[in-house]
């Protein structure tokens, strides 16, 4: 008797605890679903016709800015706040990707802003796809580099006067040559977040070649154009612009060099840029821009410097729209793929007067 109340109890609750292991299991109707956590939380059928992914990044900035000006003196400003914090949502479903990024809090912003807001057709192949939001213009190689993969903390002066970032519009672009060839061409809006900013326009597109890719070397060419318009035509601009990098083994570089027509005005602007990986590795390449370095078991430590000069947007240090130049010096280092600490000094001066300015910037980043 005793054996048989035993049996029944053990079966009791054998049952009930299959019970509650089955309660907790997630099922699907279709494919398998894959979960992966490398690059952001992602989740994708197994067959990759349908997924989601969602990352972000914060980047943490301590900076001291030192200017003396004609117009303001001796200056000197202190900050500790956060370059950027944002978060971005990205799905594809067959032909059709989408994507939303937004801030959560930018230096010398409220935050709560839109950065890409885009929807993308593939179906046409590589050749050819088709996106229509805000999304980056195609001009520039570093610019369209992502302010988590450039080399300095900051971009130069002369890529943040000449260009436009990210606007609303429309872009056809594509790649062959087994990569070794990029183009994108669109319509977007010239300035502006408003009710009524379509009115004035911007053309712009970009050609990249890269005769030698492999896994250690690299040697990329690009040119690119950018007409806005204006309802003053003497705000109208026509600007072009002309890119080479490489990267061989460690060492790795950049150069543009842009000229622009603003009415009967003219501008100009170049900067060089060279990195060195001091632990080895190489600097990641792909559809004709420069990706974030790969660190090694342990960290890879980057060692980079920048020299520009020209007409160009040196408000980093204090200077404004000038003709000027400036050097960069700057250090970092990689602790994983989501973790970089990095360090970086500009000094900037005037070539027209005796204003000049520096900043020394250092940063915690982390991306997901």
């Amino acid at each position: 008797m005793k054996t048989s109340s035993c049996s029944v109890l053990a079966l009791l609750m054998l049952g009930a605890l299959s019970t509650n292991a089955q309660a907790g299991q997630v099922r699907t109707d279709g494919q398998d679903i894959i979960l992966s956590t490398k690059g952001g939380l992602k989740l994708q059928t197994e067959d990759k016709s349908a997924g989601f992914q969602i990352g972000g990044r914060l980047q943490w900035d301590y900076t001291q800015d030192e200017s003396d000006t004609a117009a303001n003196g001796n200056e000197t400003l202190e900050d500790f706040d956060a370059r950027r914090a944002r978060i971005f949502l990205r799905g594809h479903f067959n032909d059709f990707e989408m994507k939303g990024e937004f801030n959560l809090a930018e230096s010398g912003t409220s935050g709560g802003s839109v950065t890409d807001l885009y929807l993308k057709y593939k179906g046409f192949g590589e050749m050819a796809n088709v996106t229509v939001g805000k999304q980056r213009v195609p001009f520039g190689l570093e610019v369209l580099t992502s302010a988590n993969d450039i080399s300095a903390l900051e971009r130069s002066a002369i890529t943040e006067l000449y260009t436009l970032d990210r606007s609303a519009g429309f872009k056809l672009s594509g790649r062959g040559m087994e990569d070794r060839f990029t183009y994108g061409i669109g319509l977007f809006e010239a300035n502006g977040n408003g009710t009524n900013d379509f009115q004035e326009q911007a053309f712009a597109g970009r050609v990249t070649f890269a005769p030698i890719i492999t896994k250690s070397s690299l040697l990329h060419f690009g040119a690119g154009f950018q007409t806005i318009g204006a309802t003053d035509p003497l705000q109208e601009s026509d600007t072009a612009n002309f890119e080479v990098a490489g990267a061989f083994g460690p060492v790795h570089a950049q150069a543009e060099y842009f000229t622009s027509d603003v009415g009967p005005q003219k501008f100009d602007g170049y900067y060089v840029q060279v990195g060195y990986l001091l632990n080895g590795g190489h600097r990641p390449y792909t559809d004709g821009i420069f990706k974030r370095v790969k660190p090694v078991q342990g960290g890879t430590w980057e060692l980079v410097t920048r020299f520009e000069e020209g007409d160009g947007d040196f408000g980093d240090v204090g200077l404004d729209e000038i003709d000027g130049q400036q050097t960069t010096f700057g250090v970092n280092y990689y602790m994983n793929d989501a973790v970089r600490i990095g360090l970086s000094y500009m000094d900037g001066e005037s070539n027209t007067n005796s204003d000049s300015g520096n900043e020394l910037r250092m940063r915690l980043q982390f991306t997901y």
